[in-house]
């Protein structure tokens, strides 16, 4: 048994040294946390966290640029509430009822596939900054007066900087987040947000 530890050891030393002597791929994964809030108005409140997986793989690289696919599964956690009930018109089935109902702070959840295309601009060798532009589907577990529950779309348009050291890759990005679900559920006023994330990435 224990010659059979050293040898699985051997070999993986054995692969990782190899690896190590390659050129580094096109392949990077990484997490992003960030949090935010709606844009400041008198409809509604929208605080959100959330976390992102990240996959990227650089497509092409020219003298100035590089340009790369984005894969982000994404889960939001939000907080929303109604501020002002006239929002729900009392053309509204049941509009009294839904005016209390909304205007309860409520506890939404989100599911997200959002697939980006980025455009990215070294400076030196370890810093760059970016534009990213993703859309993707989503689900989203509350109704509330501005989209009804289920399956919706989620747009970004983020900026954003890094920073590498060796193969890991620091990143700040603020973003702005459109969602709605283009007239597919009764309800589609969508949130409009500003966010921030930080995340660390490791190429492969």
């Amino acid at each position: 048994m224990r010659g059979k530890l050293r040898l699985l050891i051997v070999l993986l030393f054995v692969f990782l040294k190899v690896k190590a002597q390659h050129d580094y791929s096109n392949y990077r994964v990484g997490l992003n946390y960030g949090f935010g809030s709606e844009f400041n108005n008198t409809d509604y409140t929208f605080t959100n966290h959330f976390y992102k997986a990240q996959l990227y793989y650089k497509i092409k690289e020219s003298k100035n640029f590089q340009y790369e696919i984005l894969i982000q599964p994404e889960v939001n956690f939000g907080k929303h509430q109604l501020l002002n009930l006239y929002f729900v018109k009392p053309e509204t089935p049941d509009f009294e009822q839904k005016r209390i109902e909304y205007m309860k702070l409520k506890d939404v959840h989100e599911y997200v596939l959002n697939i980006g295309f980025v455009v990215r601009k070294p400076f030196g060798k370890i810093y760059s900054c970016y534009l990213l532009g993703s859309v993707g589907p989503m689900i989203t577990d509350k109704e509330t007066e501005r989209m009804s529950k289920g399956f919706a779309f989620a747009d970004v348009l983020a900026v954003g900087f890094t920073v590498d050291y060796q193969k890991l890759r620091f990143d700040v990005r603020p973003s702005l987040r459109h969602v709605s679900n283009a007239g597919l559920g009764s309800s589609n006023a969508g949130y409009n947000k500003r966010n921030i994330e930080f995340g660390i990435s490791y190429q492969l």
